[in-house]
């Protein structure tokens, strides 16, 4: 397998904290972090990849390393997607989770497998899908 590190800059995305992302506790509930992460992941793929639909996968493995917990003062979300590791038909992103006083509060690592959109198979990542995951993302805007 053919393996490439990404040189790319984060991906930025903003979401809102919504009233029920909050548990009894006071804090963003675990699990709402991987929805946080997929909304942020969709953004990247829509802005980079188009909505044509060519361009699918599926989540293979994720992976959240929980830092501290977003409170309720946080209202806004930033979510930092970057690749991070690249192969032949999946690619591995690396996501901070951020509340409003700039903290990491979580770290979701997915692993992401591209598919051929008929049969729903893996598919060979392609060369121009392989420019846009390695390199220059950020400064092309393509």
């Amino acid at each position: 397998m053919t393996e490439n590190t990404s040189t790319t800059k984060p991906h930025e995305f903003c979401l809102p904290a919504r009233w029920d992302d909050f548990d009894r506790y006071g804090h963003v509930n675990n699990a709402v972090y991987i929805e946080y992460a997929q909304e942020a992941r969709l953004a990247f793929a829509t802005k980079f990849f188009g909505t044509s639909g060519s361009f699918q996968v599926f989540v293979r493995h994720v992976e959240a390393d929980f830092v501290r917990p977003i409170m309720p003062d946080t209202r806004e979300i930033l979510v930092r997607t970057e690749v991070i590791k690249v192969g032949n038909t999946s690619f591995t992103t690396r996501q901070d989770i951020i509340d409003r006083h700039g903290n990491v509060c979580c770290t979701v690592t997915s692993v992401l497998v591209v598919v051929d959109v008929k049969t729903a198979t893996p598919r060979a990542i392609t060369e121009k899908e392989m420019g846009i995951l390695t390199s220059g993302i950020a400064e092309d805007g393509e």
